[in-house]
């Protein structure tokens, strides 16, 4: 059997999913000079990122994504991260979301528009599309600005994933100055997204100041000692807010196609759904909350493949999770991707099934054996604004179009978490009458 190192490196969730089958719910995974501990069961979940979230810290993965990422929201923690959370916090605020519908609304138009002018034509790249669909809403719910102006911006994001990935599994053990062209394109992204956020800071600094993002940043850094660490703090949490704003979204609602190609019965129902609340009028708050169906399809898209499959922690003191003991300083790891897929807590847990999502089919289930935007303190800032544009998007979609995948495309590994790999997600679109 091969060493756990080198199968980690490979792929950690196969590593994960192999030491769920072998051992059970509680596993302690030697990695070089490091031991991992993977828990496995909703209460371990519970007690990690709720009961005792004081005691875990941003984790193995985090820390040295921060090379790419720097300290943003994802990677931060601590005071930096609470005086973080509070700044940006108020623009995910209920009432705020419902009046950004109409922009979202109208961003899905305009994306089914673009996809049904290729009926015909030939295939689409839905990632692709997704990408763009999500940094259109982006830039005009919460930064106020439009990121369309901005062609490398989608480029640029993914070569700062790719290089955050590397630095995950490697440890950060690779010199960032080596001329390898991962790191190449990292180096030349990082400095584009500099010259973007520059540039959204500067175009807003010239306006009035508004609710948005952008000025809720400048304003919280205006005051920093060190003008230099401010705008450089400023800068990470820009880029990392317009990485996680779009990222997630675009590749739910990808998933989201590509089941819905594979269990066309499931289309069926979302398409008569989506005509029967809103037509082709416009969506309203009333409507959007009558898209039920929509609502359990997305849920149970996040189940099978949640936007966030790793969550990585430090114990700051010793401890016991589920009667194990766990000592200071010790990496401990809990996987969304398999604990959704855990055989005690869903019935036939591979199987895409939005029916386990209707009211009668959730009551009493244990609240952690689902956590797609994480728990606890740490609970998903955005997540509100993500569903609601995603429940658009698919609905609107569903109303008027199919989409197909091309024929022997196939997808595998841990690239199949994202879908960002090479060709994307190619799908044919078929209008629907």
């Amino acid at each position: 059997m091969l060493p756990v190192l080198v199968r980690m490196v490979r792929s950690r969730l196969d590593v994960m999913a192999w030491a769920a089958a072998e051992y059970g719910d509680a596993v302690r995974l030697p990695l070089g000079p490091k031991t991992l501990y993977f828990f496995n069961h909703p209460d371990h979940a519970k007690h990690v990122l709720a009961d005792h979230a004081e005691n875990y810290t941003k984790g193995l993965g985090m820390i040295h994504a921060r090379r790419a990422l720097g300290d943003g929201l994802l990677t931060s923690d601590g005071e930096l991260w609470r005086r973080q959370r509070k700044t940006i916090q108020p623009v995910f605020q209920p009432k705020r979301i419902t009046l950004q519908l109409a922009a979202v609304s109208d961003e899905a138009e305009r994306l089914t528009a673009r996809l049904r002018a290729q009926v015909g034509v030939g295939p689409v790249d839905v990632r692709e599309e997704m990408t763009a669909l999500t940094l259109g809403v982006l830039g005009r719910t919460l930064i106020d600005a439009d990121l369309g102006a901005f062609e490398s911006l989608g480029d640029s994001f993914e070569a700062v994933q790719n290089q955050a990935m590397f630095d995950a599994i490697t440890l950060g053990t690779v010199p960032l100055w080596l001329p390898l062209p991962l790191q190449t394109r990292f180096r030349r992204a990082r400095r584009d997204l500099q010259r973007i956020v520059d540039r959204l800071a500067a175009d807003r600094a010239v306006k009035p100041a508004g609710d948005d993002i952008v000025s809720r940043l400048i304003e919280s850094f205006r005051h920093e000692p060190d003008q230099r660490v401010g705008r450089i703090r400023m800068r990470d949490e820009l880029v990392t807010l317009l990485l996680a704003g779009h990222e997630t979204t675009a590749s739910t609602l990808s998933w989201a196609f590509h089941l819905l190609d594979e269990h066309p019965q499931v289309w069926e129902r979302l398409h008569d759904e989506a005509v029967e609340v809103f037509g082709r009028g416009p969506l309203t708050a009333e409507s959007l909350h009558r898209l039920t169906y929509t609502t359990q399809v997305l849920n149970e898209v996040i189940r099978l493949y949640p936007p966030v499959w790793l969550l990585p922690r430090i114990a700051r003191a010793a401890d016991e999770i589920g009667g194990f003991p766990v000592a200071a300083g010790a990496d401990v790891l809990l996987c969304p991707y398999l604990l959704h897929r855990h055989p005690a807590f869903w019935a036939a847990p591979t199987r895409f099934d939005p029916e386990r999502f209707t009211p009668a089919a959730s009551a009493g289930r244990n609240r952690y054996s689902y956590i797609p935007f994480g728990a606890g303190p740490r609970f998903c800032v955005g997540n509100s604004l993500g569903m609601m544009e995603a429940t658009v998007v698919l609905a609107t979609v569903a109303r008027d179009l199919r989409l197909t995948k091309i024929p022997g495309y196939k997808v595998a590994g841990e690239a199949m978490l994202t879908l960002r790999i090479r060709g994307g997600l190619p799908m044919r679109v078929r209008q629907v009458t």
